[in-house]
């Protein structure tokens, strides 16, 4: 389970005061606030084709899932806000195996997921009222598919969804299968835990198949990870991650798509910008993540984010990522990218994990080789702050993402 912030704790108390403060007569001059006329609040499952449309706010009232068969489409400038909960009754956005989500914002109107308390309305970009590093409000977007996976079973449950929900069902062995369009969308302020260790990510794929379009989706301030894969074969292209009070980037059972023009964002919550697994089955595949830009963070004791960890036999090919903004490894043990365990190490000398491109503005004074451990560091060159030649192409964020215009896109 992730630390509480205090911004969270401060916001649960002031909620609470509120709450009680609202607890009055029937005859009371301020009754309960209902719905505003363009605010629509879901409570029943999608099963057949609907459209959000557009200058409407749509208030998830619970765990919200697309079923199989039915399209849910969003139109651009649709805001989408979860309403508070946690445990089974954590709401989320969960498009099931078999169903579509047709989520298609544009560079000047984007869709935005995020949580009740958030005060934005359509046409904002820019949260008017909530910081960027509060999270764990509401849940977070799932997407479920039919593309292979490795695991102990050819399907299993997703995390973050209770085992009594068959719709959290993932996996199967269509790698073609398409779960619809996710583009130009922002999502903030998840990551609501259903139980110990068990939070919801920003956005999870679960056996996402390569039908599937995802591109320029950002994930801001979410107590888990930004962005989680889990097996599947879909590519996403465009992506930007900040605050991730876990994990920028994680992958596991062996998500075999590509990952093209990233940008991660650390803060001091962050534990690792990119966490790497390896298969859990017997099938063994890699991904290709390629083209992106990592800034670190970390206080004055050394602590903060990890370069990343490819652990638990990683596979895969990552090329022209430029790192920077990272502590010194020796102060705190942080700051590092690392091998962790021998499967790993195997595939990194096997070539079944390999590494190209890869550049990095250490701390003064600081070798390559403590930072990138088990020789990955002769795959790295030093080069000073803003002289990078690879990296992601920082210009696709620009007007639609809250990291624009919050500016913290400058010196990328």
């Amino acid at each position: 389970m992730k630390k509480i912030s205090f911004k969270l704790l401060a916001f649960l108390f002031v909620g609470l005061v509120i709450s009680l403060s609202s607890c009055k007569d029937k005859d009371d001059d301020n009754p309960t606030p209902t719905p505003t006329s363009n605010e629509i609040v879901v409570t029943a499952n999608i099963t057949s084709n609907t459209t959000w449309t557009t200058g409407k706010v749509y208030i998830l009232g619970g765990r919200i899932t697309v079923e199989s068969g039915a399209t849910l489409t969003i139109e651009p400038g649709v805001i989408v806000k979860g309403q508070a909960g946690t445990g089974s009754n954590a709401t989320a956005l969960l498009i099931a195996r078999g169903g579509k989500i047709d989520a298609e914002g544009t560079a000047t109107s984007p869709i935005i997921f995020t949580s009740v308390a958030d005060e934005i309305e359509p046409g904002d970009v820019a949260s008017p009222n909530l910081d960027p590093d509060l999270n764990g409000l509401w849940g977070g977007v799932i997407i479920l598919g039919n593309a292979p996976i490795s695991a102990d079973a050819a399907s299993t449950q997703i995390e973050g969804i209770p085992a009594s929900d068959q719709n959290g069902l993932y996996g199967g062995t269509d790698a073609a299968d398409n779960s619809g369009v996710f583009k130009y969308v922002s999502i903030r302020h998840g990551g609501a835990n259903i139980g110990e260790g068990n939070e919801i990510n920003g956005l999870t794929l679960g056996g996402v198949g390569t039908g599937t379009v995802i591109e320029n989706v950002e994930v801001v301030s979410n107590q888990d990870d930004g962005v989680e894969f889990f097996g599947g074969t879909v590519n996403v292209k465009n992506l930007l991650i900040w605050n991730a009070d876990d994990d920028g980037v994680d992958t596991d059972q062996a998500w075999s798509g590509t990952l093209d023009n990233f940008i991660v964002i650390c803060f001091d919550g962050t534990d690792h910008a990119l966490e790497i697994d390896g298969p859990e089955g017997t099938m063994m595949a890699g991904h290709t993540v390629t083209n992106g830009s990592v800034k670190g963070a970390f206080t004055t004791e050394g602590e903060g984010a990890e370069l990343g960890d490819f652990r638990s036999g990683a596979r895969g090919t990552f090329s022209n990522i430029y790192f920077f903004n990272f502590a010194d490894p020796s102060l705190a043990g942080r700051g590092d990218l690392s091998l962790s365990g021998t499967d790993s190490e195997n595939n990194f000398a096997s070539g079944d994990l390999s590494f190209s491109g890869l550049q990095c503005t250490p701390p003064t004074g600081v070798a390559l080789s403590s930072i990138f451990k088990g020789g990955t560091d002769a795959h790295a060159s030093e080069v000073a702050a803003g002289a990078n030649t690879v990296g992601a192409t920082v210009s696709a964020f620009n007007g639609w993402s809250w990291a624009h215009a919050a500016g913290e896109l400058a010196g990328f």
